[in-house]
């Protein structure tokens, strides 16, 4: 995708800051080249992981993962504008080396963290990184969130020379022609999307632990304003305000909302389990393109 396009920012959802799955340097070098093979328009994402799904297979401890993510922004900077580093900590320790290559933005590609519960957005701003939100929330909580993440950010001991004030939040897209249609198409995918991320849910069951005492990712239908509790996670409920499935007017009108809350950018998750067919994401793409985007563009309004 980097080299196959010009003008739009190439996004690491996220690199999971964890020493026993992505070694620091390593974790430098690629996102140097990937700056490199776009011409300067990465956008750098970091995360702790999501569950001990991920951590197991590696024997990485969801207790440690935050403090290895704080190290790891610490010292991705330095990596990438000092031509020599070293660093002792508490998860990683290297010696003296040149980290190479260097990336081409300077002095470095926009770094953001994935937020999924409430507080996190609270450390990007302390560190002075971009908000970027994976879990699906109602327009008050994300208004909420995004004040208190502006006001923060004001009084950062930022991790490099550089802020990223940004706010990114994630949302669900299926654009058709016909409401209707919309609905139950995109409905069907956000559905299936609740049964599987429900799984996490017994994550605490196998590695109990403060860690998870809040997993916000879960239940996207509650999270975004639906109805909490339901019997089954699977079952298709109406689609909760802000959630960009529908037609191309209800859609502008979601996003006009986000935007009014302070939110910079919206992520969208457009299939999963290939849920809707190649070609109808496609083709939801470029009406959502045609008919929702240029009300966005510079000097639309």
């Amino acid at each position: 995708m980097a080299t196959s396009t010009e003008r739009i920012r190439v996004g690491h959802g996220a690199v999971v800051c964890v020493p026993e799955m992505n070694h620091p340097i390593r974790v430098a070098e690629r996102a140097a080249v990937l700056d490199i093979l776009s011409g300067g328009r990465l956008e750098f994402g970091t995360a702790r992981a999501s569950t001990y799904t991920e951590l197991g297979g590696f024997r990485a401890s969801p207790d440690a993962t935050k403090m290895s993510w704080d190290e790891y922004i610490h010292v991705l900077p330095k990596m990438w504008t000092e031509d020599r580093f070293s660093y002792d900590g508490t998860t990683f320790s290297l010696p003296e080396r040149p980290i190479l290559p260097k990336p081409v933005q300077d002095p470095h590609p926009p770094m953001w963290v994935t937020v999924t519960s409430p507080g996190t957005e609270l450390d990007a701003a302390d560190r002075g990184i971009g908000c970027l939100g994976v879990a699906a929330a109602s327009f008050r909580e994300q208004e909420r969130r995004t004040g208190e993440y502006r006001k923060r950010i004001q009084q950062c001991d930022p991790v490099s020379t550089v802020v990223n004030d940004q706010v990114a939040t994630m949302n669900f897209l299926y654009c058709h022609e016909d409401d209707t249609v919309a609905i139950s198409v995109g409905g069907a995918m956000f559905a299936t999307f609740g049964i599987l991320n429900s799984h996490l849910l017994w994550t605490r069951e196998v590695f109990p632990t403060s860690a998870y005492q809040s997993l916000g990712n879960l239940a996207p239908g509650a999270g975004a304003g639906g109805r909490a509790g339901s019997e089954s996670p699977g079952e298709q409920r109406p689609i909760p305000d802000g959630i960009a499935i529908g037609d191309p007017d209800r859609i502008v009108e979601a996003v006009k909302v986000w935007e009014s809350i302070g939110v910079d950018a919206i992520n969208f998750l457009v299939n999963t389990t290939e849920a809707i067919p190649q070609a109808a994401v496609l083709e939801s793409m470029r009406l959502f393109a045609r008919e929702v985007m240029p009300h966005f563009a510079p000097g639309a309004r």
